[in-house]
């Protein structure tokens, strides 16, 4: 179990935003990582995935790491942030928003 964790860790630290989805961002295999990809779409900021269909270890290891049962995670700075619906909700209420740039990670200049 340490050698999957080590390399959870490693993705969450690889990149500012990441979110741990079914799928890639362009193709979602399920609606709830597609609304994820779609709230960061709308907040533009980058973003890295890991499709956790492509590994059974980080599949289950990572619902072990966060200690939350569900796919997509997202993580900002290395920190759980939450599922699909406290992302949406983090979204409309303009929380994740504030998140971001107090994490100071900004949507790139249009």
């Amino acid at each position: 179990m340490g050698s999957t964790s080590d390399r959870i860790k490693s993705i969450i630290d690889g990149a500012d935003v990441v979110l741990f989805m079914k799928g890639a961002p362009a193709a979602p295999q399920c609606g709830f990582s597609g609304a994820v990809v779609q709230v960061l779409a709308q907040v533009g900021v980058p973003f890295a995935s890991f499709d956790v269909l492509s590994d059974p270890y980080v599949r289950e290891g990572i619902k072990e790491f966060s200690n939350w049962p569900t796919i997509p995670q997202l993580y900002v700075k290395g920190e759980f942030v939450g599922g699909c619906d406290i992302v949406r909700e983090m979204f409309k209420a303009g929380e994740l928003q504030a998140l971001l740039a107090e994490k100071g990670i900004l949507a790139p200049a249009q």
